[in-house]
């Protein structure tokens, strides 16, 4: 019984602590200024800032989207033009001018449902996935090399060639088999951690270019 309550003791601090980092981080309060849905939009800015892409991109597809941040930085970056079209399995609120598509990006046909959105391959595609964490190490490893696994698959059927991919990776999760899966589909590999990814984090950005 100890051990239970002990449990909980820790899980209610590290929901605390959550909270508390939360409400006092500068792009939690500075996205409600902007009205981006969420900090990590500012992840997205920067990395544009940096490799200038979002202007020559017309279709724009964001993998795993919710709650919309990053398609708010599509929208506004891009041409009214642009074709720009999210997937998530969970429901986001309506952005003008973004098609959404209510869809696990695991689903068989997933390729195909996207594909029937655009009139030409993708120029860019976006994903700011993670894994629900275990809480195991092991397990949480294999979550992380399977979904950037899938990103790099959908990106390989869909992107045109010299198409653009930024996608979230994670220190450690990209290792051996899917080295080589990069590095036989993209070129022109480099990586960023952006100032509002959180310093204790291990996430990166992985922007390359398919071959």
């Amino acid at each position: 019984m100890k051990k239970i309550k002990l449990n909980k003791k820790h899980k209610r601090e590290n929901s605390t602590r959550w909270i508390q980092r939360h409400l006092n981080d500068e792009y939690v309060r500075k996205s409600k200024v902007d009205g981006y849905r969420s900090r990590s939009s500012y992840k997205l800015l920067e990395i544009d800032q940096k490799f200038k892409i979002l202007y020559k991109c017309k279709n724009i597809l964001d993998l795993g989207c919710a709650p919309g941040g990053w398609l708010q930085v599509v929208k506004a970056l891009t041409s009214q033009h642009s074709v720009i079209v999210g997937v998530d399995k969970l429901e986001i609120e309506n952005i003008k001018g973004v098609k959404f598509i209510k869809k696990d990006i695991f689903d068989e046909n997933i390729v195909n449902i996207l594909s029937s959105n655009f009139n030409d391959k993708v120029d860019l595609v976006l994903s700011d996935m993670s894994p629900n964490s275990s809480g195991n190490k092991s397990v949480d490893h294999l979550r992380i090399v399977s979904l950037v696994e899938r990103v790099i698959e959908i990106s390989k059927e869909i992107l045109r060639p010299r198409g653009f991919l930024i996608s979230k990776i994670f220190q450690g999760g990209a290792q051996g088999e899917l080295i080589q899966l990069m590095k036989i589909h993209l070129n022109n590999i480099r990586y960023i951690k952006p100032k509002a990814s959180r310093k204790e984090s291990s996430e990166t950005y992985l922007v390359a270019e398919k071959i």
